[in-house]
């Protein structure tokens, strides 16, 4: 796990924007794609605005969600609504962005659709280039978050949440994230800086504890590395 610390969130943000560049000049040079994963949050919308002003081989790339809140088209929760805003200056086709597909009657049938579209996007099983992650202050990582069921599954790379923090989820899983290439950690904020700490501990008592750790690079800023005191 590689860890760089930056002042404060502004900056993780223009940091972890040419980390992404970077990595799909990478992929697009040697498999002639590039597929992201993006989560949600405040300072990922900032590093999405940031990348749009980077060198980004924008025609190759295809961009799927982490995890997205069971809400209407257009609503605030969604995290589409902000990913798509914040690369709204990118020379990006709509048909690049794929949504997952919250808004369907069958939820169950919509997740295993998303499947099928990750697969024909990264293959059979899906294989993403570079997943970005953040942390909860309780160890959350995507829509994993403590207790829910879907933390123990093991044979299905999209599933379901219960209801957390008012609304159900749609959340890439375990054995997906960890297939991914690389994984980029955006954690800023000091509340989040005890959970830090046991993430980079490999503490699996939480649930961002149990991605892969060998191919993640975290960038934090000061107030997330906060107490943290033991690094691998």
């Amino acid at each position: 796990m590689e860890i760089k610390i930056f002042p404060d969130a502004n900056v993780v943000a223009l940091e972890a924007a040419k980390v992404i560049a970077d990595e799909a000049r990478q992929a697009v040079a040697a498999r002639s794609k590039f597929v992201l994963a993006v989560s949600g949050g405040k300072t990922p919308w900032q590093m999405l605005r940031a990348l749009a002003n980077e060198t980004v081989p924008w025609a190759q790339v295809q961009i799927v969600q982490v995890d997205e809140r069971i809400a209407p088209a257009g609503h605030l929760d969604r995290n589409l609504t902000n990913l798509r805003e914040s690369l709204s200056h990118a020379p990006l086709r709509t048909e690049q962005i794929h949504a997952m597909p919250v808004e369907e009657t069958d939820l169950a049938a919509a997740a295993a659709n998303y499947v099928w579209t990750l697969g024909q996007l990264a293959g059979a099983p899906p294989v993403l280039d570079l997943v970005h992650l953040g942390l909860g202050a309780d160890g959350h990582t995507a829509s994993l978050v403590p207790g829910d069921p879907a933390l123990e599954i093991v044979n299905r790379d999209v599933a379901l949440t219960e209801i957390y923090q008012g609304r159900r989820r749609m959340t890439l899983t375990y054995p997906l994230l960890n297939r991914a290439r690389k994984i980029l950690w955006v954690v800023t904020g000091s509340e989040k800086a005890g959970m830090l700490n046991r993430l980079i501990r490999g503490d699996i008592t939480i649930p961002a504890g149990k991605i892969v750790s060998a191919t993640a690079r975290v960038l934090a800023d000061q107030a997330a590395w906060g107490n943290v005191t033991t690094v691998p």
